[in-house]
């Protein structure tokens, strides 16, 4: 008797991630209860079960969704704000001004609406978010129907959200208390970046990160300037001041680590740290580019991450993918450096294992979630195809997303978004466009 299930997809290929580099062609997968039931040869999946819903996806590639391992999505609304300004600039006289002005809990709902839109837009199903009121990007999420892990965050100085460092950690909390046990929000510890936050705060990071058995997640060593700094006020490189605090270890995410020694790729490695590459970003503020590939060969992981939308200026891990491959190559002269398979790991495992969510997505696998997007390959734009990874690396835009499911769930069908439309997307822009501009 066939076995019920809820989906059977049917691509024409599938590339699961694990094992690595592994391409399959002509097989399925059937999802039940929100989990993958099976993936086998597709006449074994037809006479074996039978489904509820069943997809024929004859040019296309069923992938693991993709994971934005760092974002500040309600920047979603700041897009374009002080391009072409170094990284201070940036932040001092164009995006820390308008969020002193704009910043509250409508608008991080609306920003982070605008943000999972175009993340489901392009195959994004999971993001780690740091910014203000997270119960607010919780609950725009939950709505967008997209898993998201959101930054208990932690500044010195005072917002509209919080007055100081134990104010932004108790609201933190609370908001983590609140959502416990929904299946698509999960939390980290976010503190700011090193020179936004002292000693003592790092202390009761680190604490509440071991009693709550949370990530860590920070910008380190985005610019040569914040080092500087750091070794002027503390006689010491950020990553070193956060070794002695006892930060470095295996729940540490360092985001954008542009500027490492050989000697700090080591600690890192030795320490069994995560590393998120924003090869995008990086590029725009002129941050540098990070030595991804001397990361890979010391055995840090590396995630994917896209920085807000202010500063890329798209949430676009396609994008990210591709970029990240070509800096790799150029960076180190090697055109075999990070190749696309390697590239595809970092957007879908690396960036769940990351996260901590790596037993429970990021790769197409029997008992993992049913976390999955298809990309179609179909046209003649993306003809002929020889190697599928590389086609979704170096060829395929997220216009080509085709198809999206969190959780089994369907968000996005035949490029057709589920829990939006355009004409609300368009008024939440507008609307917070014009209250910016007078």
């Amino acid at each position: 008797m066939n076995e019920a299930v809820d989906l059977l997809i049917e691509p024409r290929w599938i590339i699961p991630i694990e094992p690595p580099g592994s391409v399959l062609e002509s097989h399925s997968v059937a999802v039940r209860n929100g989990r993958i039931v099976a993936v086998l040869p597709t006449d074994s999946a037809r006479s074996r079960f039978v489904a509820d819903t069943a997809v024929t996806l004859p040019d296309h590639v069923l992938l693991p969704g993709l994971v934005n391992a760092h974002t500040h999505a309600a920047m979603a609304l700041l897009r374009g704000l002080g391009d072409d300004l170094p990284l201070m600039r940036w932040l001092q006289e164009a995006v820390w001004p308008a969020e002193g002005r704009l910043v509250c809990a409508d608008f991080v709902h609306d920003g982070t609406l605008l943000a999972c839109a175009e993340m489901l837009r392009g195959g994004v199903t999971c993001f780690s978010d740091m910014y203000f009121f997270p119960d607010a990007a919780a609950r725009a999420a939950a709505l967008a129907g997209v898993r998201c892990v959101l930054g208990i965050i932690a500044i010195e100085f005072a917002s509209g959200y919080a007055s100081d460092a134990d104010d932004y950690l108790a609201k933190g909390l609370a908001t983590r208390d609140a959502w416990r046990g929904d299946p698509l929000v999960s939390f980290c510890m976010a503190p700011h970046a090193p020179y936004t936050v002292s000693d003592r705060t790092f202390g009761r990071i680190l604490m509440l990160a071991e009693q709550l058995d949370l990530p860590i997640h920070l910008h380190v060593h985005e610019t040569v300037h914040e080092i500087e700094e750091s070794v002027s006020q503390h006689g010491m490189r950020p990553i070193e001041r956060l070794q002695r605090l006892g930060l470095v270890g295996p729940s540490l995410i360092g985001v954008h680590a542009v500027h490492l020694s050989h000697e700090e790729i080591d600690l890192l490695a030795r320490n069994a740290c995560s590393v998120v590459h924003c090869p995008t970003s990086n590029m725009k503020l002129a941050s540098g580019i990070a030595p991804i590939r001397q990361l890979k060969d010391a055995g840090v992981r590396v995630a994917l991450g896209s920085d807000g939308a202010a500063s890329n200026n798209r949430l676009d891990i396609l994008q990210e993918m591709r970029q990240a491959a070509l800096l790799s190559k150029v960076a180190t002269g090697d055109a075999s450096s990070l190749p696309a398979h390697q590239s595809l790991r970092m957007a879908t495992l690396d960036g769940a294992a990351a996260l901590g969510l790596g037993e429970r997505i990021g790769s197409i696998e029997a008992g993992k979630l049913a976390d999955l997007i298809a990309i179609d390959l179909g046209d003649w734009i993306a003809a002929p195809c020889f190697d599928p990874a590389s086609h979704i690396v170096y060829v395929a835009g997220r216009e080509q997303v085709s198809h999206v499911w969190v959780g089994g769930q369907p968000r996005m069908l035949d490029k057709a978004l589920l829990q939006f439309s355009n004409t609300e997307l368009r008024r939440i822009s507008n609307l917070w466009h014009n209250k910016l501009v007078t």
